[in-house]
C-alpha cells in the first residue's frame, strides 16, 4: 500500500478503522523528516498489512497542535484505534522495522483490559 496523506478531516476514521496504523508527523523543510522519509516508505512496502500515513505539520497545524506535536519527525503507532506509541526522533529502518514487529505482536486483549481497568480506576 505504501504510504498516504492524512488530514484532520480523516485522521479519526483513519485510527479507528484500521487495525495498525503509523503516522509519521513531518514538515518538508525539517532535515531529519527528510532522512526519516525514505525509511518510513520503505518499511510502508515491507508491511501491506498496516497502513502507513503521514501528516504534513505545516498543512495540518490543527491536527498537530490539537494532539500535542511539538518536535518532527514524531512517529505515532496506533492499534485497533489505541495509542501504543509515540515518540518524536528519526528511526533507522532496523529500528522502524522493530518497532512494527513489536506493534504487530502486542496483546491487544490484555492491553484492552488494562486499559479498561485504569479508566474505572
Amino acid at each position: 500500500m505504501a504510504t498516504i496523506a492524512v488530514t484532520e478531516a480523516d485522521f479519526g476514521e483513519t485510527i479507528k478503522d484500521n487495525g495498525i496504523v503509523f503516522v509519521d508527523f513531518w514538515a518538508a523543510w525539517c532535515g531529519p523528516c527528510r532522512m526519516f522519509g525514505p525509511v518510513f516508505e520503505s518499511v510502508s512496502e515491507a508491511n501491506p498489512d498496516a497502513v502507513f500515513a503521514k501528516v504534513d505539520t505545516d498543512a495540518e497545524r490543527g491536527l498537530a497542535s490539537g494532539l500535542g506535536i511539538s518536535s518532527i519527525p514524531t512517529l505515532m503507532a496506533f492499534r485497533d484505534g489505541y495509542l501504543v506509541y509515540r515518540e518524536a526522533g528519526a528511526l533507522n529502518k532496523n529500528q522502524f522495522s522493530q518497532l512494527v514487529e513489536q506493534v504487530k505482536g502486542l496483546d491487544m486483549e490484555a492491553l484492552k483490559a488494562e486499559a479498561e481497568a485504569a479508566r474505572k480506576g
